[in-house]
């Protein structure tokens, strides 16, 4: 295949797909039918632009589908889960073990995202992009929602060097797309992002720094807990590992290998995945759109189809969300991760798509629209 290949080309490519190749592919959203959903939205029997951001949002589901009947029953959160290095650097409350004993959660239906999950009517997938302990989905209670698709058994302690290779670092990008992909192919039509990775909100302020440029007490926070001495040695774990490995910050893929996660990169080629096959995806925190900021920085277009489901709690996310022009669906002092904000945030989505499509237009209901 050759970077010049046609679009449909690469969305039918099952194994063989070259990240260069996906980037070519993804195309701005259509302004004609951003046009036409405002036009329509204008006609609503309500004054004009009455439920402010609802109006927004379908307009731009319009746009990303390519219709003015958008659909987002079909619902999917893909919890992207990874190990890390780092974590021996002191920066998380909380054991490295943890991960995998939340995936179990997970798996069995208790967790936070799990109930959210139900409420919004949306299935959630568990990936496993590269934690330490081998977890047989045959062996577990709901291991059929567990893809192993293991790059390495957690990444390299960035401190001390890249996180991980950079064949390594596309391998993450390219598995997140493919497990995307085949969601969005058996009909999936709004997806989540979200993540498990005990210290990962390490990786993820170190890569947020990096392309936003943003200065690390902006940048750096507590994470799930840790205190004032907690949080000063984090910055510092950041700060080194930034100037150990010097990331480019014009190159995503060179990001997510000296500083990221492989969470992160399967988050940033679900990302890639959805702007390809033209659906919109919900991203969640502070981990969701560091794997956003790196699929950004591969291809700014694919900012046309995220919606942000809320702001998180953890210091530099707002920072990362006015780098990406995307305003917070919701922003309720959540940071669990997880997925849990942009669960929660599908519902909002779905209501303005309700409000679109079932509102009558002034000339439908018969009622007299506003003078001249």
């Amino acid at each position: 295949m050759t970077v010049s290949m046609k679009r449909e080309e690469i969305m039918a490519a099952k194994e063989n797909f070259k990240l260069e190749e996906i980037l070519s592919g993804i195309r701005p959203v259509d302004s004609q039918w951003l046009e036409k959903a405002r036009e329509r939205t204008a006609q609503l029997v309500m004054p004009a632009r009455a439920l402010g951001r609802l109006h927004e949002i379908s307009e731009r589901l319009c746009g990303i589908q390519k219709t003015l009947r958008p659909a987002v029953q079909r619902k999917a959160i893909l919890v992207m889960a990874g190990d890390h290095g780092v974590v021996a650097e002191g920066v998380s409350a909380y054991p490295q073990e943890v991960t995998g004993a939340m995936i179990q959660t997970f798996l069995s239906g208790g967790a936070g995202i799990n109930s959210i999950s139900r409420y919004v009517g949306a299935d959630v997938w568990v990936v496993d992009m590269g934690i330490i302990p081998e977890l047989d989905p045959a062996a577990m209670d709901g291991g059929e929602r567990l893809l192993v698709r293991k790059v390495a058994r957690g990444t390299a302690n960035f401190v001390q060097g890249p996180a991980m290779s950079r064949p390594e670092a596309e391998q993450a990008i390219l598995t997140g797309f493919r497990t995307a992909t085949a969601l969005l192919r058996q009909g999936v039509e709004l997806l989540g992002t979200g993540d498990m990775g005990i210290g990962n909100t390490t990786p993820s302020a170190a890569v947020g720094a990096v392309l936003t440029g943003t200065d690390l007490d902006r940048m750096v926070g507590k994470g799930t807990g840790v205190d004032n001495e907690g949080l000063r040695r984090k910055q510092d774990v950041v700060r080194r590992g930034i100037q150990r490995n010097r990331p480019d910050r014009k190159d995503g893929l060179d990001v997510l290998c000296k500083v990221g996660g492989f969470e992160i990169g399967g988050i940033a080629g679900s990302i890639l995945a959805a702007a390809l096959h033209g659906r919109p995806v919900v991203i969640d925190g502070f981990i969701s759109t560091a794997g956003a900021l790196v699929a950004h920085a591969l291809c700014p277009t694919v900012a046309d189809y995220l919606f942000a489901g809320h702001c998180s709690e953890e210091l530099g996310h707002r920072a990362m969300l006015q780098y990406l022009q995307l305003d917070p669906i919701l922003d309720l002092g959540m940071r669990l991760g997880e997925g849990t904000g942009a669960a929660l945030a599908m519902s909002i989505v779905e209501a303005a798509v309700r409000v679109f499509k079932e509102v009558l237009t002034f000339e439908e209901a018969g009622v007299a629209g506003k003078e001249a």
